[in-house]
C-alpha cells in the first residue's frame, strides 16, 4: 500500500485525509508504517509553534495595557502632589474631561474586581483570590484552549495527533511565563507595578494550565492511537511515551505540593523539594522533546536563561546586603510578639509596606522568613524594624531566644516584657514589595490593621507624616484603625502612633486613632449575658475571652435607607449630594473600661470587631477628592474591607454623575 503524501492528513496541502483503508493492522510492518504516518507531524510542529507565538503575543499586549495603566496611574499622583505643593484646592480630584474619563473607567473596573468571597472558618486553607484575578484567570483559560481548538479540526487518522501537537506547543510556551511570574526580580512585576508575591498566585495558576495542556497533549496523543489499537506498539518503539510521562509525573506532582495545605505543612521543605523537582522537570522535557523538533528547546532555553538572572540578581543584592551584616536586637512584647531592630549599613531606602526576606542562622540555619518592614528610613534612624508573631518554626524560637535572654538578664526581678535582648547576626534579602499606591497623594486614607498587620499600615502612617511635617499634601483626613485582642498589644508601637499623630496634626491633617479590643476581660465589664438588642452583638466566648461578633444587618439596612433619603433629598443643582450628614460610630460590644495605654488620650477604644461599612462610607462622605483604604490582615478581614469598598462605591455610584469621588483599596495578606 502506498501512503506517500499521505502523511499530513487534512492540511492545507492536503487533498485527502490520512484513513486505514486497506491497512492489515495484523501485519506488523504495515501497521508501523501506519504510525508513522500518524506520528508524521513536520507541519503540525511549524503550526504549533506559530500558535505558541501567538500566545506569547497575547501575553505581551496584556502586559503592555497594564504598564500604561501604572504609567498613568503614577503620572496621576505625581500631578497631586505637585498640585497640592502648588496649594491647588483639591489635588486629589480629577479636573478635565480626559482625568474625569480615565476616574470612571477605573471606579467601574474596581468595582469588578474588588470583590472577595470570604472563605468559611472550617475550610480556613482555601483562599478564594478577589473577583479581578478570577476575572484574569477566566480570560486566560478561553484564550489559551481558544488557541488549542480553533482551526485544529483535522480529518482522518491524525485528528487528535493534530490536537495534541497543539496542546503539547502550547504547553511549552507557558513555561518562560511560569519563570517570569516567579522570580523575586521580573520583568512583567517591573512594568506592571504588581510585587513578585502577588505574581505568585499567577504563578501557581500557569503551573496548572501547563498541567491541563500536558493532560490534553498525552490523553490525545493515546486516544488517537487507541483508535487504530497502536498504543502498545508506539509505547514499545519510541521512547517520547516514557520520557512524556516522567515529565507528566514530575509535573503533577509539582502542582499537587503547591495546595496549601501541603504548603503550609512545612515551607521550608516545600521550596527546597520544589527547586529540585523543576530541574527534574526541565531535564525530562528536554529529554522528552523528540529530535525531529530541537528547535522546540529554546522555550526551554529561555526560561533558564531567566531564572538564572533573577538568582545571579539576587545573589549580588544579598551579598551587598550582608557584606557587614547587621546585629538584630530581640525584645520579647505583650501577647507572643517578638520586636526585631536591625542596624543595616546598605539599605539606605525602601517604600513603605516593603518587605525582605530575613534570616537569622543561629535561630534556624538556611531559613528565610518574610518580614514586613514596621519603619521608615527617617523613623528609626535608618534601622529596620520588625514585630513577628510567634506561631511555629522561626518565629517560635525568636519568641522563646527573646523570652529567655530577658530571664537571663533579670533573674531576680519581675520581668519587663520592653527589655532589650541579646543580639544575632541577621541576614537580608531584599526589600521587596511595597507595590501599592503613594497614599500621601489621596485626599481621605482610612489605613486598617488586624493584630501584627499593624507593620504594614504603620509604615503608611510614618511615611504621611513624615512628608506632611516638610512640604504640603493633598491629605486633609486620615482614620487609622487597629483591631487587636488586648489592649497590652498598643505598647508595640505606642509611640511611633504617638509621634506621628502629633506631626499630622499640626500639619492641619484631621485625623481619629479607633482600636477595637477583641478578647480582653480586663477591658470589659459585660460578659455572654449582656442583651443584644441594645448593643447588636453576641459575646462568643468560646473563641476567648469576650470575643464578640457584631450582627449588623439591621443596623446596616437601616444605615442605607436614611442614607438613600438623605441623598435623593439633594436638590441644589450642580451640588455634591449630602449622603449623610451625622458621624457613624461603632458602638462597642460590651461595655469598655477605661483601658491601661499610653493611647488613651489619643484613641478612642471599643469591644468587639469594626463594621467596615459605616467606616468606609464615613471616609467617602467626607471626602472631595479620591479617598485611599489600605488594609492588611487575616483573610476574613481582608474580604470584608473588599466587599465594603465595592459596595458603598456601587452605593454612591462614585464618577457616574452623583460628584461622589472614587475610592483605592490596596489589601495585604498575612500569608504569601
Amino acid at each position: 500500500m502506498d501512503m506517500s503524501g499521505m502523511g499530513m492528513g487534512g492540511g492545507d496541502g492536503m487533498d485527502m485525509p490520512l484513513n486505514d483503508t486497506g491497512v492489515d493492522f495484523s501485519n506488523t510492518t504495515q501497521a508501523e508504517d501506519f504510525l508513522s504516518e500518524i506520528l508524521d507531524d513536520t507541519e503540525f510542529q511549524v503550526i504549533g509553534n506559530a500558535y505558541a507565538r501567538y500566545f506569547w503575543y497575547g501575553v505581551v499586549v496584556l502586559i503592555g495595557i497594564c504598564a500604561i495603566f501604572n504609567m498613568i496611574q503614577k503620572t496621576t499622583l505625581r500631578m497631586r502632589l505637585r498640585g497640592a505643593a502648588a496649594k491647588v484646592a483639591y489635588p486629589a480630584r480629577p479636573s478635565n474631561i480626559f482625568t474625569k474619563s480615565v476616574a470612571t473607567v477605573t471606579a467601574i473596573i474596581r468595582e469588578a474586581s474588588y470583590m472577595q468571597l470570604t472563605p468559611a472558618r472550617q475550610a480556613f486553607w482555601i483562599k478564594v483570590p478577589p473577583f479581578g484575578t478570577i476575572s484574569l484567570l477566566l480570560v486566560y483559560l478561553g484564550f489559551v484552549l481558544a488557541l488549542e481548538f480553533i482551526d485544529n479540526d483535522i480529518p482522518g487518522a491524525q485528528h487528535y495527533t493534530a490536537l495534541g501537537i497543539r496542546a503539547g506547543w502550547l504547553a511549552i510556551a507557558q513555561v518562560p511565563l511560569l519563570i517570569l511570574l516567579a522570580g523575586k526580580n521580573n520583568l512583567i512585576g517591573f512594568v506592571t507595578g504588581v510585587s513578585y508575591e502577588r505574581l505568585n498566585v499567577l504563578h501557581r495558576w500557569v503551573s496548572r494550565m501547563l498541567l491541563l495542556l500536558a493532560t490534553l497533549h498525552m490523553g490525545y496523543q493515546n486516544y488517537g492511537w487507541d483508535q487504530y489499537g497502536l498504543r502498545q506498539l508506539e509505547w514499545s518503539t519510541d521512547t517520547c511515551p516514557p520520557t512524556g510521562i516522567a515529565a507528566y509525573a514530575i509535573l503533577l506532582w509539582m502542582n499537587l505540593t503547591t495546595f496549601a495545605p501541603m504548603r503550609n505543612f512545612s515551607y521550608e521543605f516545600f521550596v527546597v523539594q520544589h527547586l529540585i523537582t523543576f530541574f527534574g522537570f526541565i531535564i525530562a522535557i528536554m529529554i522528552h522533546l523528540p529530535s525531529t523538533a530541537l528547535y522546540s528547546r529554546v522555550w526551554i532555553y529561555i526560561p533558564i536563561a531567566l531564572y538564572f538572572l533573577d538568582r545571579v540578581i539576587r545573589t549580588g543584592r544579598y551579598a551587598y546586603n550582608n557584606t557587614s551584616p547587621g546585629h538584630a536586637t530581640l525584645t520579647a512584647l505583650d501577647g507572643g510578639v517578638t520586636r526585631i531592630r536591625v542596624p543595616v549599613k546598605h539599605i539606605k531606602k525602601w517604600k513603605p509596606g516593603s518587605h525582605v526576606l530575613l534570616s537569622i542562622p543561629r535561630l534556624g540555619f538556611g531559613q528565610s522568613h518574610p518580614a514586613t518592614i514596621a519603619s521608615i528610613p527617617p523613623s528609626h534612624n535608618n534601622d529596620l524594624i520588625f514585630i513577628l508573631k510567634g506561631h511555629r518554626g522561626f518565629t517560635n524560637r525568636l519568641v522563646k531566644s527573646a523570652n529567655s535572654s530577658t530571664a537571663s538578664l533579670l533573674p531576680s526581678t519581675k520581668q519587663d516584657s520592653s527589655t532589650p535582648q541579646q543580639t544575632h547576626i541577621a541576614l537580608i534579602d531584599g526589600p521587596y514589595g511595597g507595590s501599592q499606591s503613594d497614599f500621601a497623594a489621596f485626599d481621605s486614607v482610612l489605613l486598617i490593621a488586624g493584630s501584627t498587620g499593624i507593620t504594614f499600615t504603620l509604615p503608611i502612617l510614618l511615611d504621611i507624616a513624615n512628608r506632611a511635617s516638610s512640604s504640603r499634601l493633598p491629605v486633609r483626613h486620615l482614620s487609622f484603625v487597629w483591631v487587636i485582642k488586648s489592649t497590652s498589644c498598643t505598647s508595640w508601637i505606642s509611640n511611633e502612633l504617638i509621634s506621628a499623630f502629633q506631626t499630622l496634626r499640626n500639619a492641619g491633617i484631621e485625623t481619629s486613632l479607633k482600636i477595637f479590643v477583641t478578647c480582653d476581660d480586663t477591658f470589659t465589664e459585660g460578659s455572654s449575658d449582656l442583651p443584644t438588642k441594645n448593643t447588636g452583638c453576641q459575646c462568643d466566648k468560646s473563641l476567648g475571652p469576650c470575643c464578640c461578633e457584631r450582627n449588623n444587618t439591621t443596623k446596616n439596612e437601616t444605615e442605607t435607607d436614611a442614607i438613600t433619603r438623605s441623598g435623593s433629598e439633594s436638590s441644589i443643582p450642580n451640588e455634591k449630594p449630602q449622603l449623610h450628614t451625622t458621624e457613624i460610630t461603632t458602638s462597642p460590644c460590651c461595655p469598655p473600661n477605661n483601658p491601661t495605654s499610653p493611647l488613651t488620650s489619643l484613641a478612642t477604644f471599643a469591644s468587639g470587631r469594626p463594621d467596615i461599612y459605616p467606616l468606609i462610607w464615613q471616609l467617602l462622605d467626607q471626602a472631595e477628592g479620591e479617598s485611599g483604604v489600605a488594609c492588611c490582615g487575616p483573610i476574613g478581614l481582608n474580604a470584608r474591607v473588599r466587599n465594603a469598598v465595592v459596595r458603598c462605591s456601587d452605593e454612591r455610584a462614585v464618577h457616574k454623575g452623583t460628584g461622589e469621588q472614587g475610592v483605592y483599596c490596596h489589601v495585604e495578606g498575612f500569608a504569601w
